[in-house]
């Protein structure tokens, strides 16, 4: 795979689309799992932003690991690295969910089924529970990388923020 991109190291390029599309599907997940009639219209949607969202998980893990090599192996990194080697099985999860959701929507639509509605709400717990956990274990990883890059800049010897206004 790719480390760089136009000269620029390609991960914290490609970490945008998990930044994005991971709470946005989360937020899709959210809005289909518990309004019925947003259900019919954006569940599709919602799981292909889901899908792309979930791709980017381990092109933004692999593109971390091609940086990990050149930078300073640090607490802070190594924090970082483990944080985000977790969010694979959230996003997953958030896929699964939307993915039957739109399954047996489909399904219902061509069979007059009984079992539609219990495994659709099972589906919309699993999408919630993914939507949640996913997009909470982004804010948190991008935190803990943002720490990692930025951790000392900005800052005097004494600790004080430096800068013409301190």
């Amino acid at each position: 795979m790719f480390s760089t991109i136009m000269g620029l190291p390609a991960h914290p390029l490609v970490i945008h689309a998990v930044v994005v599309l991971i709470p946005l599907a989360a937020l899709g997940a959210i809005v289909v799992a518990v309004w019925p009639a947003a259900r019919q219209r954006y569940a599709p949607p919602a799981l292909g932003v889901a899908t792309v969202a979930l791709l980017s998980v381990p092109l933004a893990t692999h593109t971390g690991e091609l940086l990990e090599a050149h930078v300073k192996r640090t607490p802070l990194v190594e924090r970082h690295t483990e944080m985000a080697d977790g969010l694979l099985p959230f996003a997953a999860l958030l896929w699964l969910g939307l993915a039957v959701l739109v399954f047996v929507r489909w399904y219902e639509a061509k069979r007059n089924v009984r079992w539609g509605r219990y495994l659709t709400a099972a589906a919309a717990i699993v999408a919630v529970v993914g939507a949640v956990a996913s997009g909470v274990q982004v804010v948190r990883i991008g935190h803990s990388g943002a720490t990692a890059a930025w951790h000392g800049v900005g800052t005097s010897s004494s600790g004080r923020a430096a800068g013409p206004h301190h």
